[in-house]
This record gives structure tokens, sequence and C-alpha cells, in this order.
């Protein structure tokens, strides 16, 4: 178990804080102030220290810039205690240094979820350093890249028709405790297509979604299904290894997805100049939740297909389109990236209103994996 400093004034929300750590294992030192909480920090080096922002005397924020600056203890994770009002000096704290923040009045799961994170984040870090490297990837992507366009088509239908279950669709219903879901489009395809004759428009698609099913594919896409003009790609757990999540492949699916898409737009460029197409770029969205597999049968014609059903599935769809008004290529649930904390670098962070749901969702800009 691990030892954590805890800064709060509110000695009722100190206390609640403590119970619930200590409940779970954890030794807990507790401080009512910034000041006294940075001298148990330098004297203790605690795994891992949480605090809220405002506070007498030395602030939330000036205790972690103190602590940032100290480079014994800099690389302690600081997890901020945010109120409702104070959501405008978030960025400010996780520009700061903050690793992640929480938002009073908050849940107990909530408070665990996000110190477990915090805490698994130096394993994280560890087990990635045994994971292929990104230029390795990108080599292999490259190196494949002509016989997976060959073999796509045949090697997928034989993988999927071997995973559809057979019998009735209650029967054949499979469900998912957890899975990371991406979904991806084009936000200009409708502005592109007005400028392409049909077929430089087939050869366009071919060209880009043969590109995605590749990834999706090579990162060990569960199921992989067109939903309009979008590709819907599940990330299972039965997939994953000691040191690859379901939630990392995805990760690296939906980087690996925005560079394919510069390569289209920079083809396209070459391909059609003077055409003044608009830029051919692609957003992405990441949650992770639990999701059926459905199996529909279709008794006109005998056939059977599978349907990927769930909240975490409407979710994802609904979070993508969101990431088109912030202008983030890739925007992913915090609940989604929390797994695998520490792997990857984020951009901007907001609550996203989602049509239809009653609670905004926390969500982030994925940038890269971490180096």
């Amino acid at each position: 178990m691990a030892l954590i400093v805890v800064m709060e004034d509110d000695a009722g929300t100190r206390m609640l804080v403590a119970s619930v750590l200590k409940k779970d294992g954890h030794t807990v030192l507790t401080a009512e102030d910034g000041a006294l909480g940075l001298q148990l920090v330098l004297q203790s080096r605690p795994d891992l220290v949480i605090s809220d922002v405002q506070m007498p005397g030395m602030t939330g924020f000036q205790m972690l810039s103190a602590l940032r600056n100290d480079v014994a203890n800099a690389g302690i994770p600081v997890i901020l205690l945010t109120s409702l009002q104070e959501r405008t000096h978030v960025r400010f704290g996780m520009t700061a240094g903050a690793d992640d923040y929480i938002t009073k009045p908050f849940l107990p799961r909530e408070l665990r979820e996000a110190v477990v994170a915090q805490l698994n984040r130096r394993v994280v870090r560890a087990t990635l350093q045994d994971v292929a490297v990104e230029s390795a990837v990108l080599k292999a992507l490259q190196e494949q890249k002509h016989e997976l366009s060959r073999l796509y088509e045949q090697r997928l239908a034989a993988e999927l028709s071997d995973r559809w279950p057979t019998g009735d669709g209650s029967a054949g219903d499979e469900r998912l405790a957890s899975a990371t879901i991406l979904f991806v489009d084009i936000p200009n395809y409708s502005a592109v297509t007005e400028r392409l004759d049909e077929q430089e428009l087939t050869e366009l698609v071919k060209k880009f979604y043969g590109s995605a099913n590749d990834t999706v594919h090579l990162f060990g896409a569960r199921l992989i299904r067109f939903v309009g003009e979008g590709l819907l790609a599940i990330f299972a757990a039965d997939s994953d290894t000691q040191t690859v999540t379901h939630g990392l492949r995805a990760v690296r699916a939906a980087l690996g997805l925005v560079e394919s898409a510069h390569g289209i737009h920079q083809y396209l460029a070459l391909k059609y100049p003077g055409r003044n197409l608009p830029p051919f770029e692609v957003s992405v969205g990441l949650h992770m939740g639990p999701v059926t597999l459905t199996l529909l049968q279709d008794p006109l014609h005998g056939a059977a297909q599978i349907l990927p059903v769930g909240d975490a599935v409407t979710a994802a769809l609904l979070l993508q389109k969101q990431s088109r008004v912030l202008g983030w290529p890739i925007i992913a649930s915090v609940h989604a990236l929390r797994a695998i904390t520490g792997g990857v670098r984020t951009g901007r962070r907001a609550l996203v209103d989602l049509p239809g749901r009653t609670a905004p969702m926390d969500a982030v800009e994925l940038v890269s994996l971490a180096v």
C-alpha cells in the first residue's frame, strides 16, 4: 500500500478523504494548509499528494509550484481537489504540473479511481519499456502495408466468420465487461465529395478506409463496423497481454489513423493541384466501458451480423462529434485513459456536454504516446 499526504482546510472533507484511503489500506498523513502539507511531503517523501486548491496561507497551486521546483520530490504525483466555481483554474493547475483533479463534491469511487490511476503510473511507465517502441511499430506498418492491403479482406472475413456464434440471437450475444471503443469519421467528407467525381471519390474512399481497416486490425480490434461514413472498432480485453491493454492498443490505432489522414492530405494535394480541396482530416473519439456484441439474424437471406450495443458505444459516437467542435483530432474520455495514465501525452481538457445526457463528460485531447 502507499503513503499519501492529504492537504485540505475543510475538516469534514479531510476526514472523508483520509477515511476512504485508510479503508483501502493506505497510510495517510493530513495537513490543514499547503505550508504544513509541503513540510510533510519533504519529510516523508510520499507516493502521492492530494491537495485542495483554495487553502489559507499557501494555496494548492503555490504548494504544487514549490513541489515541482524541488528536484528530489518533483516527480511525486499530485491530485487537486476543486469546487465547481474553481473550474476556470483547472487548466492552470494542470499546466503547472498537476497530474489529475477531482471536483467536489465527489464519490468515494471517484477518489479511489483517481488514486489507483496515479499509483499505477510508475508501473505503467515501466511496462511501456517492454512494449515495441513507436518507431518500430511505424516501421512494421510500413513493411506490411502492401501485404496487408492484398490479404486484408480475406483474413478479416475468415476471422469474423470464426468468431460469429451460431444459433438464435440471444444465445449468440456476448458481453464484454471492459472494452475500448474507437470511432473515426471524416469531418470534411461532404466538402470533398463536391470537388471529386465518382471515380476519384471511389479511389479516395478505398485508399483511406483500406488504410484505416489495416491500422485498427493490426492493433487487434475485436470487431470493426462501418457506421455511415465512419468506422467503429471495438478493442476487447481478451486480446490483452501483461504489458499491452485494449486501451493502449486503441490509442495506438487512433494515432495511426491521424497519421494516415496526414498522408492522404499530402496525396490529394499532389494528385489534384488547383482543385482547392478542403483539408483531409479525421476526428477520433475514444471511450471505455462494457459492450454487448448482439448477434442479429437475417431470416430472409440466412445471414447474420454482429452489432455492438451499449451506453459506452453511444458515448463514443457522441464524443467523436464533439472533437469537431473543439478542434481536437483525437478526443478521449478521462475514464478511458486512466488505465494507461503515464503512457500518453494529453493536451487540453474540458467538460463536454453530450446530447441527451444529464451530466457532461470529462474529456481530454490525446496528443501522442509518452516518450
